[in-house]
């Protein structure tokens, strides 16, 4: 099995690259047990810092009011189910598994339902922009809390049922000289597993949320260009671009190579030294897919004027407080209710969920 790999990519490994001679992957190995351990834990400490902070300031500051927060929430807690596995995948590819079956289970379980459920919220926040734009009338009456946690739940059953096969299929084992943890499918159906964990990925991970973000960001693009407000519309305009770019770039080059990977035959890759090739690509696109969680928060929440003013508000009460209670830059924590505005309250709501709030 491709033991370089620690988390969904082991899912694909180099059985089909079997020949009259091994394909040996020590140098691919090496390379990640010093390279993976240090950039996963830089990923784990920034997203999880960003994360807590959006969830903290959500709860605490916005209370949850409107069908953006819980979608905000819940794309924070998704990236935290993600994030929580990172020690132990740094803590495997450095050796060996060491934390049994059930663990093998449990968290390459957490990784695929963080991984998918944190992209659909994507898609839910992306399509609440698109109503709270383009259908304002519409999205005054559809735009609920009870809405939003109602389709949270329904998404997380989603992410649920699809991170069952990776889940069922992978277990811990000796192979050659240490413990692994990986999926293993069925010999007799290990192609048909293998093809659909991959077009299932490829989908929903790339195909279906840039589609999405197509549709819905150029409408939302349409009806900004209306805007008569020159310096509000280019900061919306900047964001949504930022958003599909950021995406693509993060996730994009993910899943070709795992296309590539899964596929090496109609791609002519199927020798060991492609095989080589392959798997450093995907250490590299898959760590940097894994980076996405800790932009997250920035593009979600603290790019908006008005949830920064609510994170330095948080800061304020919650953290400044206790470091400094006698200084009196820290005595103000009142937030004002009311931004200043010339356009209709409809329109201010179109603002601030194209700026991302």
């Amino acid at each position: 099995m491709d033991e370089e790999t620690p988390n969904v990519t082991e899912a694909y490994d180099y059985l089909d690259y079997i020949s009259s001679e091994p394909c040996h992957k020590v140098n691919v190995r090496q390379i990640g047990a010093q390279l993976l351990p240090p950039l996963y834990s830089l990923v784990f400490v920034c997203g999880f810092v960003g994360n807590i902070l959006v969830v903290l300031t959500l709860i605490h500051c916005k209370k949850l009011r409107s069908m953006t927060d819980i979608y905000l929430l819940n794309l924070a807690v998704s990236d935290l189910l993600f994030l929580l596995t990172l020690p132990f995948w740094a803590h495997y590819v450095a050796s060996q598994w060491t934390f049994g079956n059930a663990l093998c289970q449990l968290l390459t379980g957490l990784y695929s339902l963080g991984f998918f459920s944190g992209i659909f919220f994507i898609i839910l926040l992306t399509v609440d922009r698109y109503l709270a734009i383009v259908h304002v009338v519409f999205a005054l009456k559809a735009r609920t809390v009870t809405t939003g946690v109602a389709t949270s739940m329904a998404t997380w059953i989603v992410s649920i049922l699809l991170s069952l096969p990776s889940t069922i299929f992978s277990r811990s084992q000796k192979e050659l000289a240490r413990y692994t943890c990986s999926p293993h499918f069925p010999s007799t159906q290990y192609h048909v597993w293998k093809y659909f964990q991959t077009l299932v990925m490829v989908i929903f991970g790339l195909i279906l949320p840039l589609l999405v973000m197509v549709i819905c960001y150029s409408s939302i693009l349409h009806t900004l260009l209306r805007c008569r407000n020159e310096k509000r519309r280019h900061k919306a305009v900047q964001l949504i671009f930022a958003i599909v770019i950021v995406y693509f770039l993060f996730w994009a080059p993910y899943n070709l190579v795992l296309l590539l990977y899964t596929f090496p035959h109609f791609f002519h890759l199927d020798n060991c030294e492609s095989s080589n090739r392959l798997d450093q690509a995907m250490q590299v696109t898959e760590t940097l897919g894994m980076t996405h969680c800790c932009i997250n928060p920035i593009i979600y929440a603290f790019v908006g004027e008005k949830f920064r003013r609510y994170i330095w508000v948080f800061f304020q009460k919650h953290i400044a407080k206790h470091l400094c209670k006698h200084c009196c830059l820290f005595q103000r924590s009142d937030l004002p209710e009311h931004a200043s505005s010339v356009y209709t309250r409809s329109i201010g709501e179109q603002q601030e969920i194209s700026a991302g709030l």
